[in-house]
């Protein structure tokens, strides 16, 4: 099981540091970072209950961290908290704990090995409770899903998580056919009318509302009034990811992209946007299918007209068009570039633009020339240009057209091969 940790600390390059700790103790550990001299004091309203663990600073902006500490340790369901002392004397560390901190931890030299004791322990006792009530409760054991009951369906194991929603492999009652279960999980700030909520209502609307032979077959939908759940295909050979990593031939890559731009245009044609293509949003369904999944950053828009981001940046750095990482307007040609970068990486088994940080990642995207593809691939970098150009004016107009131009590559490529060139 991974772990989700909250770093309450207002100097970023800390932040950065702690967040390296983590990433070095734990496998893919989810890391949410507040900056109390930015954002202030957390609401009363806030207990972190998609957390397993705080690391709280012991100078929280302008505030003594003490104080926090009580605060924090008397709200109900908050997650074990990690005091980060700059002098952890005796007295310091009694004071701490009397404050409510389950740990205290030397802020001035970060002991790794000390760090992951204390997160690990509090993940341990953040879980407790939880494995109290399943004892207790044991006829509902193979129907729970982290906090959340889910008749119908029997819990095989957690598969990743977030800090709003769990993703779980299940086994449907009725015929014992493997389903995923994507379950937003509850939270006073998730319940119904929440940005949470309707985000996630909508991810299901979307997915269920497009038929398309590329896009994830949805099973089953719930709610009630703390927490949704969705239910969908199980994908056992994994994601994009995975195939790239094994390496995947020319007349492959060319058939899944074909595939992909058919799934985008059948998602654009009912006017929406996926903003969020990646590898790891790609599923296979066999050798030679893939699926897009994972509808939760998508959005409605016209057609013909494009959606003002207003500064908001969705997606991920690594993919996102430069208009999308700059927060401008977008449309589904910013897709469209995604799928192209997709496409480069199919080919080479590298990213086109890598960097140090997120916001480099974006300025690469904006700025640095467009990937060449080497001597033996050059007959398909005129995709990738089309896809990938600075300008959305220079790129493929419509999916359609994508699809269109895939679909004489993949015959003129057949030709190639029964010729065998």
């Amino acid at each position: 099981m991974t772990i989700s940790v909250l770093i309450i600390e207002d100097q970023e390059a800390y932040r950065r540091l702690l967040r390296h700790h983590v990433d070095v103790a734990f496998e893919s550990p989810v890391v949410a970072e507040y900056d109390p001299a930015v954002q202030g004091r957390l609401t009363d309203g806030f207990s972190a209950s998609a957390y397993d663990a705080v690391l709280l600073d012991d100078t929280p902006g302008t505030d003594a961290g003490l104080d926090w500490l009580r605060d924090l340790s008397q709200r109900p369901g908050f997650p074990p908290l990690i005091y980060l002392s700059m002098s952890p004397a005796p007295g310091v560390v009694d004071a701490a704990r009397a404050a409510g901190a389950f740990e205290v931890v030397d802020k001035r030299k970060i002991d790794n090995a000390r760090l992951a004791t204390a997160l690990r322990g509090a993940q341990a006792a953040r879980h407790r409770p939880m494995q109290e009530l399943r004892t207790a409760d044991a006829a509902d054991l193979p129907y729970r899903f982290g906090d959340v009951v889910i008749h119908g369906y029997r819990f095989v194991r957690e598969l990743s998580r977030n800090p709003v929603s769990s993703v779980y492999l299940a086994d449907h009652e009725r015929d014992g056919t493997p389903v995923v279960l994507k379950v937003l999980r509850p939270n006073e700030g998730q319940a119904r009318g929440s940005e949470s909520f309707d985000r996630f209502i909508h991810e299901y609307a979307i997915a269920a509302g497009i038929r398309h032979p590329n896009i994830v077959r949805i099973h089953d939908f719930g709610a009630a009034d703390d927490h949704a759940y969705i239910v969908m295909e199980y994908f056992p050979l994994g994601d994009l990811r995975q195939r790239i990593k094994a390496g995947i031939t020319p007349r492959q890559a060319i058939s899944y992209m074909r595939q992909m731009a058919q799934a985008l245009d059948a998602l654009h044609s009912q006017g929406v946007l996926h903003r969020d293509l990646k590898p790891g949003n790609v599923m296979l369904r066999d050798e030679d299918s893939v699926v897009l999944i994972d509808f939760g950053m998508s959005e409605t828009f016209e057609p013909d007209a494009a959606i003002t981001a207003t500064g908001e940046i969705f997606g991920t750095p690594y993919y996102m068009s430069p208009e999308q990482g700059h927060g401008r307007e977008t449309d589904a040609r910013s897709d469209i570039y995604s799928l192209g970068v997709i496409f480069y990486e199919m080919l080479m088994r590298r990213k086109p633009y890598v960097a140090g940080t997120p916001m480099q990642v974006i300025y690469k995207h904006a700025n640095s020339p467009l990937p060449e593809l080497p001597a033996e691939l050059k007959r398909y970098e005129s995709i990738v240009v089309n896809c990938m150009a600075k300008s959305p004016s220079r790129r493929y107009p419509t999916a359609e057209r994508l699809v269109d131009e895939m679909k004489e590559l993949e015959h003129d490529e057949d030709e190639r091969l029964s010729e065998g060139i």
